[in-house]
């Protein structure tokens, strides 16, 4: 059965919309100009890596975050740190590619990991069925039907000649696993991903009309009802995002929907009452923005403080490049500054010390510093 998007109250939405509306319009006003815009982005990206995490139980400091995407880890990676990693990479590649890419069929490809193309915005619904709303649905359906039956009879194909030699007595390898084969003990096969995710883009189509937060807000409830992907459910604020960017509202960056989520009890985000969660993740997403008007306000002091101890600098000097790398993560170690400033390791504690970093981990080894 098909997502029901069903009557909503608009008298009790249409306040926050607007309220979330607004800090997100501001929050994308000031990036349009700010000499911090790529530090407060790179941020972001790893802010809200270790939020997605953070909303499934798992625990990722963001210290380990930035060493492992730094391919300078003091440990073994692990499994929650490798995929707050895939978080990281799949921001990083939504906000690379033109708005459009993200919700557009090779981008949902590659996004999802798919083996085959996904089906454009349909009516199909979880037992895939449905109509198209428009002819070129039509056509962009029928050429994805089209793809998938020729993979079934080259399957078929395959197993007709591998009987066939069996049955003559010739010696057939034992069949391997193909690589776009789910293992059973990981993965429910009976777990129709193409057609809930289809079911999702004929949400994203039946929406069209509404306020681009609101239809956010109903895109994040439906993401969660429908369970689209069975390991990936940190996509689906990603998309959501990248909506917002394609609409317009968050053109110059990626909304750190996870971060926001972050601040709203489980209670409210699982609630009973739909109208509920339609509110808590329309808070969701007023709260990511407010986090981000935040941050970056606190970015713009910080460089504004730190670039009065460049004065009277010479010219070769490494700290304006210490500068720009610690605007541009959240902590930064000894190591990470000697890699990327090319300097001795006393060189990089002398930086250090003028710049007037504060030290976040509190040790007395792998220490790594942050601004104040």
């Amino acid at each position: 059965m098909a997502y029901d998007i069903g009557d909503l109250s608009v008298n009790t939405l249409i306040g926050p919309v607007t309220r979330a509306t607004e800090v997100l319009a501001r929050v994308d006003e000031r990036l349009a100009c700010s000499p911090v815009r790529d530090g407060f982005i790179e941020r972001q990206h790893f802010a809200d890596a270790a939020a997605a995490l953070w909303l499934e139980g798992e625990l990722v400091h963001l210290e380990d975050l930035v060493l492992h995407d730094a391919h300078m880890d003091v440990r073994t990676p692990t499994h929650e740190l490798t995929r707050a990693h895939a978080v990281l990479r799949t921001r990083r590649r939504i906000l690379s590619q033109k708005p459009d890419w993200a919700l557009s069929r090779e981008g949902l490809r590659e996004v999802t990991g798919r083996g085959h193309a996904v089906t454009a915005a349909t009516g199909v619904g979880r037992e895939g069925k449905g109509a198209a709303n428009s002819t070129d649905e039509a056509d962009v359906r029928d050429d994805a039907e089209d793809d998938l039956l020729a993979d079934e009879f080259a399957e078929i194909d395959a197993v007709l000649a591998r009987s066939s030699k069996i049955l003559s007595g010739a010696d057939v390898p034992a069949r391997t696993q193909r690589s776009d084969e789910r293992p059973d003990l990981i993965y429910d096969l009976d777990w129709d991903e193409d057609a809930r995710l289809a079911e999702w883009q004929d949400v994203i189509a039946r929406t069209r009309d509404l306020p681009v937060v609101l239809r956010g807000a109903i895109l994040l409830e439906a993401w969660s009802d429908i369970e689209v992907l069975q390991h990936a459910a940190w996509l689906g604020p990603l998309l959501v995002a990248a909506l917002l960017r394609q609409e317009g509202l968050a053109a110059d960056h990626l909304a750190s929907l996870h971060l926001g989520a972050k601040n709203i009890p489980r209670e409210r985000r699982r609630a009973r009452n739909r109208s509920d969660r339609l509110l808590a993740f329309i808070d969701a997403i007023h709260d990511a923005a407010l986090a981000g008007l935040k941050e970056h306000g606190r970015l713009v002091m910080a460089k504004n403080q730190m670039e009065r101890r460049l004065r009277e600098r010479r010219a070769n000097s490494k700290l304006p490049d210490l500068v720009a790398l610690v605007l541009s993560r959240p902590i930064v170690s000894t190591a990470l500054i000697q890699e990327r400033l090319k300097i001795s390791k006393q060189g990089a504690l002398n930086l250090v010390g003028e710049l007037g970093l504060r030290e976040m981990t509190g040790r007395g080894r792998f220490r790594a510093w942050g601004i104040v």
